[in-house]
C-alpha cells in the first residue's frame, strides 16, 4: 500500500491508466506527467518509459481531473476563518483537501475592522500546510453589504465603503475578492481602487437595481455571491441583482448547490442562462462541515445545524455544511449534466472568475500539478495539490 502523504517529491510522477479531464476535454489512453510542482506534459500512454526514480501512479480506470477550486467558503472541521490563526488555517486546508479541493480562497464575513485585520495579518505571516489544499488569498464578504439582505451577516457591523480601511486592505495584496453591494455609497470607489490592485468584486446581500448593477460591471465587478441568497427575487419590471445576473454576460454566477440555498430546478435554470463558462460553484460552508448536527458558532452567533440545513436563531441560513465534491455529485444530479461540465464548474470557471487560470483550474503543460483522482460517481479517490500527494481515500 503507498503512503498516505508523500512530501518529498519524486524527480517524476506518472499518472497512467486514468481518463484524463481537462477539463475542456476527455482524452483517453493518455498519460499525465508532473515534474518538480508542475504539469510537464500529456503524452500517449505507449509512449511513457519511466525511469527507475520515477512514480508512476496508476488510477484504475478512474478520472484524472484538475484539483477543484473553492473561492466562497469560511470554515470547516470545527475551524472558521475568523479564528484567525495559524491552527485554524491550517485545519481548513487540511478538511477541504480530503474533498477534492486543491485551492480556495479563505473567507471572512462581516465583522470590526480590528477582527478583518486580524484575517489579514495571520494571513500575511501564513506558511500553508504541506498536506493540504493551497490557500490563494482571502474573500472578503462585507462588511459592506445591505442590512435589508443581511442574512447571517451582523447587522452590528454592517457599513458603508471606508476608503481609509479598504485601501490597507487591498493594499497588502492578499485580498483576492470581495463582496460587496453595490447601491451602498462609494462602493464604486471602493471597486475601481480594488481593481487597480488586483481585487475581483462580487455584487452579494444587495438589493442594488439593475442600474446600479450596470454601473458597477463597468466598473469592474465581475461576479455575484451566491447568486439568489441575499438577493430581492427577480421580477420581470424591476430586474435587479439577479436580472442583471442572468442577462449581464460578463457576471459569473457563484451557486451554492447543497438543494437548500436553491431548489434544483432554479439551478438548473441558472446553469441554462449562464452555462458552465459562467456558473461557478460554491459551498459557502462554515465551521460545522463534515460535524453532523449540533451547534455552532459563526461570527458570535449561534447556529444550529439540523436536517442537513445551518440556521441562526432568526431562521437565516448561516452558509452551509456542503462540501465541493458534493456539490459536483448534486449539480451532475440536478442539471442533468456530464461530469466533464460540473467539474467545469468546480475548476476552471472559479480560477477564470479570479485571474488565475493560467496556472490553476486546469490540466496543462506548465500548469500547477493540482490534480483530484474521481472514481466514476465522483468519489474523490486521491487529492494532488503542486504534486503532493495530501488525501488518499
Amino acid at each position: 500500500m503507498p503512503p498516505r502523504y508523500f512530501l518529498e517529491l519524486p524527480v517524476r510522477t506518472i499518472f497512467i491508466n486514468g481518463k484524463v479531464m481537462t477539463p475542456f476535454e476527455v482524452l483517453d489512453d493518455q498519460a499525465l506527467l508532473i515534474e518538480d510542482t508542475f504539469i510537464s506534459g500529456i503524452i500517449p500512454a505507449h509512449d511513457v518509459q519511466p525511469k527507475e526514480e520515477d512514480r508512476v501512479m496508476d488510477v484504475g480506470g478512474n478520472w484524472i481531473a484538475p484539483g477543484y477550486i473553492d473561492i466562497h467558503v469560511h470554515g470547516g472541521d470545527r475551524a472558521d476563518t475568523m479564528d484567525a490563526s495559524q491552527e485554524a488555517f491550517d485545519t481548513i486546508s487540511r478538511f477541504f483537501a480530503r474533498h477534492g479541493v486543491t485551492s480556495f480562497l479563505y473567507t471572512t464575513g462581516t465583522a470590526s475592522n480590528e477582527a478583518i485585520w486580524a484575517v489579514i495579518e495571520a494571513y500575511l505571516d501564513y506558511r500553508p500546510p504541506q498536506d493540504g489544499a493551497a490557500p490563494l488569498g482571502i474573500h472578503l464578504e462585507g462588511p459592506y453589504l445591505s442590512e435589508e439582505k443581511k442574512g447571517a451577516q451582523p447587522a452590528a457591523f454592517l457599513r458603508d465603503p471606508e476608503p481609509e480601511q479598504y485601501r490597507k486592505w487591498f493594499d497588502t495584496g492578499v485580498v483576492k475578492l470581495m463582496t460587496i453591494a453595490p447601491e451602498l455609497p462609494g462602493a464604486l470607489a471602493c471597486i475601481q481602487y480594488g481593481k487597480e490592485r488586483g481585487v475581483e468584486f462580487a455584487a452579494g446581500h444587495s438589493v442594488a437595481t439593475y442600474e446600479q448593477m450596470q454601473g458597477a460591471v463597468d466598473a469592474g465587478l465581475n461576479q455575484a455571491t451566491h447568486t439568489f441568497n441575499g438577493m430581492k427575487p427577480l421580477h420581470h419590471r424591476e430586474p435587479g441583482v439577479v436580472g442583471a445576473v442572468l442577462a449581464d454576460p460578463r457576471i459569473y454566477a457563484q451557486i451554492i448547490t447543497d438543494g437548500v440555498h436553491v431548489h434544483p430546478p432554479v439551478v438548473k435554470a441558472l446553469v441554462n442562462a449562464k452555462r458552465k463558462e459562467r456558473t461557478v460553484l460554491i459551498t459557502d460552508a462554515i465551521r460545522a462541515a463534515g460535524l453532523g448536527e449540533g451547534e455552532y458558532d459563526l461570527l458570535g452567533q449561534k447556529v444550529t445545524v439540523a436536517d442537513g440545513e445551518a440556521r441562526i436563531a432568526s431562521g437565516s441560513l448561516a452558509g452551509s455544511i456542503l462540501t465541493m465534491d458534493e456539490a459536483v455529485r448534486n449539480t451532475m444530479r440536478f442539471c442533468d449534466l456530464p461530469l466533464q461540465d460540473a467539474v467545469y464548474m468546480a475548476t476552471y470557471a472559479p480560477a477564470e472568475s479570479i485571474h488565475v487560470q493560467d496556472q490553476r483550474g486546469q490540466l496543462q503543460p506548465g500548469a500547477s500539478a493540482d490534480i483530484v483522482i474521481l472514481s466514476e460517481d465522483a468519489t474523490v479517490e486521491s487529492t494532488f495539490v503542486e504534486g503532493r500527494l495530501v488525501y488518499q481515500k
